[in-house]
């Protein structure tokens, strides 16, 4: 390929990637770091030569945007492990449907051009086939090697890669059959064919429980490992703090100040103090690590953590954003050390109201590490004459008040019951326990919140570019639809053709309390809520009932929080902000981040959820039917904490049918009927590690 062609295709993946922005010709250039005057007017006359073809258009302002080809679309592929798949597209609601055998060589996460079937009135969707691959999603994959004399391949972990791929011989040096390996995907060159690569790393033995969180996390597309030159870059970071640094900032080592964490934390981002003023009034602190000092744009340091976007937190292990050198040390607010932070000041009375705030940089010196069951003892009045027992006191009280308004104000209460996987010395889950949420763990998130909130209100008010961490209103439709399912329980949620206010979701919340549906409803209610995610434009947070929000006070561990303490430094410094068009593309990044991490994270609870439960095969226990659908009934276990499903193929006393209107399964011959929050018995049938998935069948 020669330069021409290669500006060629790099412009064109810069449009489609941007499919609704305008560009100028310098923005172009500079995106795609051309710093040549050939390349410069190369990139010019293949802008000139697309926009006559009809690939791009030229809009006003100097400007050029991209064209589709008519009649064609280009949207992001999503497969289903069965081999179908679906093509999301800008600017429509639902995704356009491609069979296995139209799906050409594409895979999984890529963008693709699709040409559209004429629609037939039995379609639930439109039909589309996949005309060629725009861009590969997936350079690489994780899967179980395997040897077969003259060839060998990779079995893919992630079941949405449907297709093995073949590894190039010379790549396989120390590999053993069976080992789960990390393999790039280099060349697909026909459905007929494979996909092909070479063994770029060797993750470990499949039976090892560390080796099967950490391949499963990879598969997912998150990244274990640092290269080389960030932990240089990190270790060279040096953990003194100069003189002259601390005479320019607010300097905080005088109150007492001190962290709330769980127990087996490393990374503490933030941190707290109270002072009083005068009787009723309160000085109080929220220090943040103040990651953006050592970690500078541009850097291998910071090219590291925004590809990650975030820390990942697996069952076994944190996968941090930031090398140890840095969030477990230099960044991280240790008891008994001077520290850089970026904090947020408050003044404020018993009940929480905000009398004065600002936000400066600050050094400071955490006196106590507390683990949130120390806090909760504390705040109960069990550690006698602690030192800090009448500041958590102070505290506490504010977040009452605090989180009594935030409802008030139409914050929705959601609270639904996380559990931990306990392991033992080996990785193997022995126990799997609710996680308590105490009064220290919501103090912390009062304040945390409070945080968020001013900040946004303070720096995203201008005229200057900011990250807002926004929650739209949802769905219309899934409302509705919200509405008639708990409708089956006797329950009402009011809305306007889909419009809710949240204070109805609330009541309907507290309406569910101490009933046996109430899980099921709970979870029902927040699956029908849109996904909180990172913009630069401000839609305000519909779920905490916040016109201005943004992530401020995690900055170890979220790549937004670092944009934003970059952001408002550069306000506070009246220094020229990142281009609007640029901070989009990172928050879109960071947000596409996220979805990996949750998935990443609630994966590896569910492995070790059906490793746990292969301990309990042919055992009896009670549960609650948490959903139904026409292929069965999920329920989870009250004890073990655990959910699966009685497959309808596998309930043979009678016909059974899937009745919409009550959300349940009716036999058709006795009229038994299943549905959400029935209390039930079932003996656990089977358990697969491969699939994560628990069968149980119905005890008579």
């Amino acid at each position: 390929m020669d330069r021409r062609q290669t500006i060629q295709k790099e412009i064109m993946d810069l449009f489609r990637n941007h499919g609704k922005r305008s560009f100028r010709p310098k923005e172009i250039v500079k995106k795609l770091g051309y710093s040549d005057n050939t390349d410069y007017r190369l990139a010019r006359a293949v802008l000139e030569e697309l926009s006559q073809k009809g690939e791009i258009a030229a809009v006003k302002g100097n400007r050029f945007t991209f064209r589709p080809p008519a009649g064609r679309m280009e949207g992001r592929l999503s497969v289903h492990p069965s081999g179908y798949g679906f093509v999301a597209v800008e600017g429509f609601e639902q995704d356009f449907f491609v069979r296995s055998r139209r799906m050409n060589t594409a895979i999984d996460g890529d963008l693709v051009q699709i040409g559209l079937a004429a629609r037939r009135p039995q379609d639930k969707r439109q039909q589309a086939e996949v005309l060629s691959v725009l861009q590969r999603k997936r350079t690489s994959a994780v899967g179980t090697f395997k040897h077969a004399g003259s060839y060998a391949f990779i079995i893919p972990d992630d079941k949405r890669l449907t297709h093995d791929i073949y590894v190039d011989l010379d790549s396989i040096e120390g590999v053993n059959d069976g080992d789960k390996v990390k393999v790039s995907i280099e060349g697909f060159e026909h459905r007929g064919a494979a996909p092909i690569g070479k063994i770029l790393s060797i993750i470990g033995d499949p039976n090892d429980p560390s080796i099967q969180t950490l391949a499963l996390a990879m598969s997912l597309g998150v990244e274990a490992d640092f290269k080389e030159e960030v932990l240089q870059e990190a270790e060279a970071v040096s953990a003194q703090i100069s003189r002259k640094e601390i005479s320019r900032r607010l300097d905080v080592r005088n109150r007492t100040v001190f962290t709330i964490d769980p127990v087996d934390a490393k990374d503490f981002d933030d941190a707290l103090h109270i002072h009083p003023l005068s009787k009723d009034r309160f000085e109080v602190g929220v220090h943040i690590a103040d990651v953006s000092h050592y970690v500078v744009p541009q850097s291998e340091l910071d090219a590291s953590a925004l590809e990650r976007g975030t820390s990942v937190y697996l069952v076994d292990r944190v996968i941090p954003m930031l090398p140890e050198a840095l969030s477990n040390d230099i960044c991280s607010l240790k008891p008994d050390v001077d520290r850089l932070a970026f904090s947020c000041i408050f003044e404020l009375d018993r009940s929480g109201t905000v009398h004065g705030f600002k936000v400066a940089e600050t050094v400071i010196r955490s006196t106590h590490r507390l683990a949130y069951e120390d806090a909760q003892a504390i705040i109960e009045g069990g550690q006698g004459e602690h030192p800090l027992a009448e500041s958590l006191g102070i505290l506490q009280e504010m977040a009452v008040k605090l989180r009594a308004k935030r409802f008030k104000d139409g914050s929705i209460d959601f609270d639904l019951q996380e559990v931990r996987v306990v392991l033992d010395e080996k990785g193997h889950p022995i126990e799997i326990v609710p996680r308590l949420r105490q009064d220290s763990n919501r103090l912390i998130e009062e304040f945390m919140l409070l945080a968020n909130r001013n900040v946004a209100a303070a720096f995203g008010s201008g005229d200057q570019p900011f990250a807002f961490r926004i929650h739209e209103p949802p769905d219309a439709n899934r409302i509705m639809n919200l509405s008639r399912y708990v409708a089956a329980f006797g329950l009402e949620l009011p809305h306007d053709e889909g419009s809710v206010n949240p204070t109805d979701i609330n009541a309907l919340l507290r309406a569910v309390v101490d009933r046996p549906e109430a899980a099921v409803v709970e979870h029902a209610a927040l699956r029908a809520m849109s996904k909180a995610r990172y913009d630069v434009s401000n839609h305000g947070h519909y779920g905490l009932s916040a016109a201005h929000y943004t992530h401020f006070t995690s900055p170890i561990r979220r790549y937004p929080d670092l944009i934003v303490h970059r952001l408002i430094k550069d306000q506070m410094a009246s220094r020229k902000a990142p281009e609007s068009e640029d901070l989009a593309d990172m928050l879109q990044h960071c947000s596409e981040r996220e979805i990996v991490a949750t998935q990443a994270e609630r994966e590896s609870i569910k492995l070790k959820k059906v490793e746990f439960i292969q301990d309990h095969i042919g055992e009896e226990y009670s549960g609650v039917v948490a959903g139904v659908s026409k292929f069965g009934v999920y329920i989870e276990l009250d004890v073990l904490l655990v959910e699966g499903m009685v497959h309808v193929r596998d309930m043979s006393d009678d016909y059974y049918e899937y009745d919409e209107s009550s959300f349940s399964l009716v036999g058709s011959g006795s009229g038994k009927r299943y549905r959400p929050g029935d209390k039930v018995r079932v003996l656990v049938a089977g358990a697969s590690i491969e699939n994560r998935e628990i069968d149980f069948s119905f005890v008579r």
